[in-house]
């Protein structure tokens, strides 16, 4: 274990994103309101026209931002931590076969609400918290425990985007998407004016410049960003699913969770339409069960057969990719790290994961032609 020096240093370091996304925020305002509304704008109306429209769009970024930054993730129930002696006795336990016996009999006697598993049948084991995972769950690396329904950890809050927040993360991105467009438009006038040399000389028309060149940007980046995510919204899918799909005893399928454009819809934000657009949790559900076209989220673990390989294929729509015939989970149920899909850097480690996969593979086309 890192000394504790070191583990706090890593810490106050994640935070950095979060500290810089902040002090953005604080100038935008500072230039927007003094600089450009009060400073610039000769005319009163204008003036409160732009500050009523502008100050609510940034309550609802800030607020949804705040919350998504400080909402606990959603974690995994007692009942799916395996007691020590069972727990030791998986990790003793050198043969896969009676590991996977292990975790089904457990699964079953607790009766846990799972239906995604491993490629041989098995639950999904997580060695680091000693627990079955609920379906949708996956362990972060970063925040160091199995999170419900997670989507990915994402640096700029400082948080796991799982069950509990990931309402809040979609808010997040359409407010700023929203604020920024909207700074860009009101500002664009000045800016012009004072690329023509129509403004003063002082230091305020730099900050006009800088906020029209910041919003733009970050509108920019904001765009495929918010635009993914309502997508993925409306597919009932995370981000780790997009890559690799859930496994059910009927073989991976993506849309293994779908329920139809309006019924994911209301998954994530809930029944009250009042309360779509706010930043309160409403969301269905309690991260451990999920409702899927066939099966009722009362559903219980009763059936461990050995998953029928499938079709499809187990990226995101639009791109083909060759068929994972092995899941990365059943690579050993006790293997010595998580595997990458379920880390919270998801983008550094692709590349090794399909090493990792193409190896098994050809491990299985061996022992098939044996």
């Amino acid at each position: 274990m890192a000394p504790t020096a070191i583990r706090l240093c890593c810490a106050a370091f994640r935070w950095t994103p979060v500290v810089f996304i902040s002090a953005i925020v604080v100038w935008s305002y500072y230039a927007y309101v003094i600089q450009m509304c009060i400073l610039t704008v000769d005319s009163v109306t204008e003036k409160v026209l732009y500050l009523l429209l502008y100050h609510p769009l940034l309550v609802m970024f800030v607020w949804s931002y705040g919350k998504t930054i400080f909402t606990p993730v959603g974690t995994v129930p007692k009942k799916f931590y395996l007691p020590h002696q069972d727990a030791d006795k998986l990790m003793r336990e050198t043969n896969e076969e009676a590991q996977k016996n292990i975790l089904i009999e457990f699964a079953r006697n607790s009766n846990l609400p799972v239906q995604n598993r491993t490629h041989s049948g098995a639950p999904r084991y997580c060695e680091k918290c000693r627990c079955i995972k609920p379906d949708r769950c996956h362990h972060c690396s970063v925040c160091g425990t199995c999170v419900l329904k997670m989507d990915h950890h994402c640096p700029w809050v400082n948080n796991c985007v799982g069950f509990t927040t990931y309402k809040f993360f979609v808010m997040f991105l359409g407010y700023a998407l929203v604020y920024c467009i909207y700074v860009a438009l009101t500002s664009l006038k000045y800016f012009i004016s004072f690329w023509s040399g129509g403004v003063g000389h002082n230091m305020g028309k730099f900050h006009i410049l800088f906020l029209f060149f910041v919003a733009v940007m970050f509108a920019i980046s904001l765009i495929s960003l918010f635009g993914y995510h309502c997508y993925l919204t409306v597919k009932n899918r995370s981000t780790l699913e997009s890559f690799r799909s859930p496994i059910f005893q009927s073989g991976p399928d993506k849309n293994g969770f779908s329920l139809g454009k309006y019924n994911n819809f209301i998954e994530i934000f809930g029944e009250n339409k009042k309360l779509w657009f706010i930043p309160v949790f409403t969301s269905e559900g309690d991260g451990v069960t999920f409702p899927t076209p066939t099966t009722s989220t009362s559903s219980s673990y009763q059936t461990m057969g050995t998953t029928s390989p499938s079709t499809i294929p187990s990226s995101g729509d639009g791109v083909t990719y060759p068929t994972r015939t092995v899941d990365l989970d059943s690579d050993g149920l006790l293997a010595d790290r998580q595997r990458w899909m379920e880390e919270g850097d998801l983008d550094s480690n692709i590349t090794n994961g399909a090493n990792k996969m193409s190896s098994s593979n050809q491990n299985l086309i061996t022992s098939l032609q044996e």
